[in-house]
């Protein structure tokens, strides 16, 4: 539990630097007038709507490759862009109208313009941090471990490809990966998923579960059948199936 606790801190370390980083820039530079809200009111105006901003754009970011795995990595940025502007557009206006709804379409369209423009600016400097800490860029040391093939890691945002993989569940015609790091929701069949883990130490629990033996935190043993506590209080199901082979290898 304290691994995994660090470890989130340390996956949310970044994202929470970059949204202190970017409001500041823009609390600095004042746009739409904001700095006639004087310090430390401008400050918090900007770093309030990154924030809401960073919210939409994470979530829409896990969404939309599971919707558009085909799709370009950069037009899914360019998309998140554009939707992260349209809730932060409304408050920025609601704001700047003294907390009511007294404006017009046409002064909403020049604000999303505005906004859109900062969203695209923000969004671009979290691509190219992505890319910097990419896979390509990982230490040298890491690139001797086990890693998946690149069929599965391609399919998962940029942050959670250098992340140690804990379990792949089954939903529907999804599937979802969970990592030291975070979860993703991609659009990848399970049996694909597995065959592109063979390098890694894990093994099928279910017939919707996959499991990493290194997320095992702790094993429960039943009749014919069991459950595996994962490092993240996941707990995955091991049925009758799978049970015999996990427990001859010592996983029980």
């Amino acid at each position: 539990m304290k691994d995994a606790v660090v470890k989130y801190m340390r996956a949310s370390a970044q994202p929470v630097l970059m949204v202190l980083g970017l409001g500041t820039f823009l609390a600095i530079m004042g746009p739409f007038g904001s700095d006639e809200l004087g310090w430390p009111w401008v400050w918090v105006y900007w770093v309030g709507f990154i924030t809401l901003g960073a919210g939409v754009g994470f979530s829409l970011g896990h969404v939309l490759p599971g919707w558009m795995p085909n799709a370009p990595e950069w037009s899914i940025y360019a998309l998140v862009a554009a939707a992260v502007s349209l809730p932060v557009t409304f408050g920025v206006a609601f704001v700047n109208a003294g907390f009511a709804l007294d404006f017009s379409a046409a002064e909403l369209a020049l604000t999303y313009f505005l906004v859109l423009f900062i969203s695209s600016f923000a969004t671009g400097v979290v691509y190219v941090v992505d890319k910097l800490t990419g896979p390509s860029h990982t230490a040298a040391a890491e690139t001797d471990a086990p890693r998946a093939h690149p069929a599965l890691l391609e399919k998962l945002p940029p942050r959670l490809q250098t992340a140690t993989l804990w379990s792949m569940t089954a939903e529907d015609h999804y599937l979802r990966v969970r990592t030291d790091g975070g979860e993703a929701l991609i659009l990848m069949r399970l049996s694909d998923a597995v065959a592109a883990c063979e390098a890694l130490e894990g093994a099928r629990t279910h017939r919707s579960w996959w499991v990493a033996r290194e997320a095992v935190a702790e094993a429960r043993k039943g009749d014919g059948r069991g459950v595996l506590i994962l490092k993240d209080e996941i707990e995955a199901p091991v049925s009758r199936t799978y049970y015999s082979a996990l427990r001859e290898t010592g996983w029980f």
